[in-house]
């Protein structure tokens, strides 16, 4: 039950009739906690013909994880990674959050060697991500070589189709250009909240307006689509109206989001525009009454696949933000996820540097299948809606 005595169920329920009445269609620093017991669930039988390698093959693959370097070499961990574990995919970082350096981008020329390195150990094709929304949250910029870019708060203002597609143009083209594949944008948030600190004073969302934002998203996706590069409407539910980032403390939105905040991500979802939905980690009691929406099955299942139809790729935020590491280990994290429902896990290795991420998840999660807590299925179905997306080459 929630604060007011109405039933989790009944508000989820009044939240898909809400979005229908309003005319709707069709990473700061912390130690590197350590893993704990995966918390308690109904088993399921596993099945006695277990695949083991093949399985860890298809768990690597539901993984996208952050590194340090502007080269690699065949002994790095993130290039074993890949060619022999089969890790799905990698996060590219301008700066290392810990260490203030830079990263993994220092011109166009070294990034597109980088690219084609990690994509070369890569037997069957590599997702190679990055955020790269404009304006402020730009991973390539003047300071790397590559132009500037309007954000999405200045082309939101423009509110033009034809301004739009030109911008979003440019950036796919530079995507392309260095190999990237997997951008982490557009943002779908309403900037209800001016003071947002994560949104709005970054000029991250296009509006206030949901006509505005879905407009705006609509082309930015479909440029990016033209260009064969995948995108990410993000923050699911709604992080417009947040007080805090949750990448560098726990975000409680309780008291300040509304269910006007899913709109922008149900008429996106519905006109088929949406290539993966990314799922924020912050606290909405109103949603679940105890665990953050990235992790909670009654938002991710019930709410975005169950009452919005989402049956694409749903992927998390930074799985080592502190909203996440503050409440719970590593292990943990990744099994309520799983139970959750999503896909793709994302580790930045920006808050806290793991160069075992990928062997110590892909074992954590294989147990969780021996014991019959994940189903082998769920995997199987995670893995083929990301292939839909990235084919294996």
């Amino acid at each position: 039950m929630t604060g007011d005595g109405i039933s989790r169920r009944g508000l989820l329920a009044g939240a898909g009739a809400a979005v229908a009445a309003a005319g709707l269609g069709a990473c700061a620093r912390r130690p590197d906690p350590a893993a704990s017991a995966a918390a308690p669930t109904t088993p399921v039988a596993a099945g006695p013909t277990l695949d083991e390698a093949a399985l860890r093959k298809k768990i690597a693959r539901m993984l996208i994880v952050g590194f340090r370097g502007a080269q690699v070499g065949p002994d790095d961990w993130i290039m074993k990674d890949i060619g022999e574990r089969g890790l799905g995919g990698v996060i590219l970082f301008d700066r290392d959050q810990l260490t203030g350096e830079s990263r993994n981008i220092n011109s166009p020329a070294q990034v597109t060697e980088l690219i084609k390195t990690l994509q070369g150990a890569a037997p069957h094709g590599l997702i190679v991500s990055i955020d790269q929304e404009g304006g402020q949250i730009a991973r390539l910029g003047p300071q790397n070589g590559f132009p500037a870019t309007k954000s999405q708060a200045e082309i939101g203002a423009l509110d033009s189709p034809p301004a739009t597609r030109a911008w979003a143009g440019g950036m796919a083209q530079t995507l392309v250009g260095i190999g990237v594949n997997f951008n982490f944008a557009p943002v779908a948030d309403l900037a209800v909240n001016p003071s947002n600190p994560a949104i709005a004073l970054l000029g991250r969302s296009f509006s206030a307006d949901p006509n505005v934002v879905v407009s705006c998203a609509t082309d930015t996706i479909d440029t990016y689509r033209k260009a064969q590069v995948r995108t990410s409407i993000k923050h699911f539910p709604g992080l417009g109206s947040a007080t805090g980032n949750t990448d560098f403390e726990a975000v409680d939105v309780t008291d300040t989001w509304t269910r006007a905040e899913i709109v922008p991500f149900q008429r996106l979802i519905q006109s088929g525009t949406a290539d993966t939905v990314m799922v924020t980690h912050f606290l909405n009691r109103k949603l679940d009454p105890d665990r953050p929406v990235s992790l909670s099955h009654a938002v991710v299942t019930d709410l975005l696949r169950g009452q919005l139809g989402w049956d694409g790729v749903v992927v998390t935020d930074d799985m080592q933000a502190v909203a996440i590491t503050s409440r719970y280990a590593r292990d943990e994290a990744t099994t309520y996820a799983l139970e959750a429902g999503v896909d793709q896990l994302v580790f930045c290795n920006q808050a806290v540097y793991d160069p075992a991420i990928v062997t110590q998840t892909v074992e954590h999660v294989l147990g969780l299948v021996r014991a019959g807590k994940i189903p082998a299925a769920q995997i199987d179905r995670s893995v083929a809606r990301i292939d839909a997306l990235w084919p294996p080459r």
